[in-house]
């Protein structure tokens, strides 16, 4: 028989409830409260998908944002921002161009990219412009069980994936003042139970509906080409930290283009997302 002194008996209790607060008719609450630490919410999310497993791999599985709600004639440009060792750059000349012709856009930031590019970020984050989103604290793929895509392994477990998640959201919470909507992972590959998660964190999750650059391997020429099939609705995504590739010249050569069809560009935050 198990005998529980009243020293053990008070530490379990205690611990339970430091999770009652989060729980709302039996569904997680989602964790963004300041005072709640990293490992309660682990402990939370680790609870809710015990024993589950995923059946769904790859960049629109159930869940994932791909397009703006509407019909109207507006795109919605998106731009990763890495922070690999090859991938910590910042291409200025795209930026200065995004501002000089106000086009909106949504910024998906790694956490190595902010280290790297402190005081960019912070101009970036106080620019009306532009819209900070969590790009992940390792750039990992979003996965309960380690999936791999692009010899990138995927966060091993539930644990992992609420860091990778969860740190960055913290990390431009604290440095900005406002905790991010929007998530997309390293890769933008994910299960379908990583989904959920994130949503459960408080993050929508964007893929795309329109392959501007393909990870800034694309030519000027193939990246105009891309963003010239935009239409109503369409996400594009979009790199900023390969200054060295052809995404900056393309998406300069595209704008006027895309003007001239009737298109408007819009941030993420203007319409529902499907």
């Amino acid at each position: 028989m198990i005998q529980l002194s009243f020293k053990n008996v008070f530490v379990v209790g205690a611990f339970v409830l430091a999770l009652m607060p989060a729980m709302t008719n039996g569904e997680l609450r989602v964790g963004t409260a300041p005072d709640q630490s990293s490992a309660i919410l682990k402990a939370e999310m680790e609870a809710a998908y015990a024993g589950k497993t995923p059946k769904e791999w790859g960049e629109t599985v159930t869940g994932v944002k791909t397009s703006l709600q509407t019909k109207e004639r507006v795109i919605a440009l998106t731009f990763d921002a890495c922070g690999s060792p090859k991938g910590k750059g910042v291409d200025l000349e795209l930026i200065r161009f995004l501002e000089q012709q106000k086009i909106p856009a949504t910024l998906f930031i790694n956490a190595r990219w902010i280290d790297a590019n402190p005081e960019l970020f912070q101009k970036l984050s106080v620019n009306p412009l532009f819209t900070i989103a969590n790009h992940g604290y390792q750039h990992r793929p979003a996965s309960v069980n380690g999936r791999s895509i692009y010899g990138i392994d995927g966060t091993k477990d539930v644990g992992e994936l609420v860091d990778e998640i969860e740190l960055n959201a913290r990390k431009i919470e604290q440095l900005t003042g406002k905790r991010p909507r929007y998530y997309r992972s390293g890769t933008a590959y994910y299960d379908e139970i990583a989904v959920k998660i994130a949503e459960r964190l408080g993050h929508q999750v964007v893929g795309f509906s329109v392959l501007g650059d393909a990870g800034a391997t694309f030519s000027k020429e193939q990246v105009t080409a891309a963003l010239l099939t935009s239409g109503p609705g369409s996400i594009v995504i979009l790199h900023m930290n390969h200054p060295e590739s052809g995404t900056g010249q393309g998406v300069m050569a595209a704008v006027p283009s895309l003007r001239k069809r009737g298109l408007r560009f819009v941030s993420l935050t203007e319409y529902p997302l499907q």
